[in-house]
């Protein structure tokens, strides 16, 4: 009798750890699958690249707001290597991180890799701190516009171009022939209104003066040492230091945890499942969770 009551009692705690076990791995891959892993843990530094020419900001604003949901993440870096890009992209992603310091006061370091220039640095511009490699290049406080003339090639294989518009300035920048000065005119108003809204925002976001900021906008280059001389870069340092830099800012002591968006994730969940996972991930989350890969070119 009491042999019995012996062997029920292990059944049943073996059946209870069984179930709890089974609980807690459906709740872990859940978190796997919808992408909420990282909500477990001590508090984190989010870290996001910005890689290429900057064409598009959806990716990297996805990601930011992604980060920002979870309440673990402490501090912001955004690794940057891009020449630069479009203008308005480069503008959007500038705002969404001043929106991360001033309405979610979380700090932001922005980490320059082998290059974080023209849109790339006007990006890197928004963040608390800065900092880049002794040989970064970055700078190149500018805009360029580039527009091909093709009419002597088309005159010579003998192919005419017939315009009809319902403007004057309906075919501005046409291929086929030569700009007029009216033209170049009113598109050399463009490209510095332009570049008057890129020294503001470097003014706004490095704290310097206009002065300060137009003795370096002619679209020079430098390196990561020339910029901490003329007060673009904060300091000098790697992709570590950067996070250190970020993690400090953070209130986070010791070695921070990384929290990092990836283009493909790996979990158990979604190698037993295959595409189910995704495509529920993608479902719930509302869209892909791309790497930080943006394209863009101020030039």
């Amino acid at each position: 009798m009491r042999g019995e009551r012996r062997r029920s009692f292990w059944r049943a705690a073996i059946v209870t750890c069984g179930i709890g076990l089974f609980l807690l791995l459906l709740i872990f891959g859940l978190a796997l699958m919808l992408g909420q892993w990282e909500q477990f843990g001590g508090p984190k530094v989010a870290l996001l690249e910005v890689n290429g020419l900057i064409t598009d900001s959806e990716g990297v604003i996805r990601q930011l707001q992604h980060h920002i949901e979870n309440e673990t993440v402490q501090a912001f870096v955004i690794r940057i290597n891009s020449p630069g890009g479009g203008v308005a992209a480069s503008q959007e992603i500038y705002e969404e991180i001043k929106k991360i310091r001033q309405i979610h006061e979380k700090p932001v370091v922005a980490s320059l890799s082998t290059v974080g220039a023209s849109g790339g640095y006007y990006i890197a511009a928004a963040a608390d701190k800065i900092v880049a490699n002794p040989g970064s290049i970055t700078g190149s406080i500018g805009v360029i516009m580039q527009i091909p003339n093709l009419s002597n090639l088309l005159q010579k294989v003998g192919i005419q171009s017939v315009v009809i518009k319902s403007g004057q300035y309906k075919d501005l920048a046409s291929a086929t022939r030569e700009l007029t000065r009216e033209e170049r005119k009113l598109l050399q108003q463009l490209i510095d209104d332009i570049h008057d809204q890129f020294i503001q925002a470097v003014m706004e976001g490095r704290n310097l003066s206009r002065k300060q900021v137009e003795t370096v906008a002619d679209g020079r280059i430098f390196t990561g040492r020339q910029a901490l001389e003329l007060g673009l870069v904060d300091q000098l340092g790697n992709l570590q230091d950067a996070i250190e830099t970020a993690a400090k800012m953070g209130g986070i002591e010791g070695k921070p945890q990384i929290v990092q968006v990836k283009e493909r994730e790996f979990s158990l969940l979604r190698l037993l499942l295959g595409n189910a996972a995704t495509a529920w991930r993608q479902r719930l989350m509302g869209g892909e969770g791309g790497r930080l890969s943006v394209d863009f070119l101020w030039q």
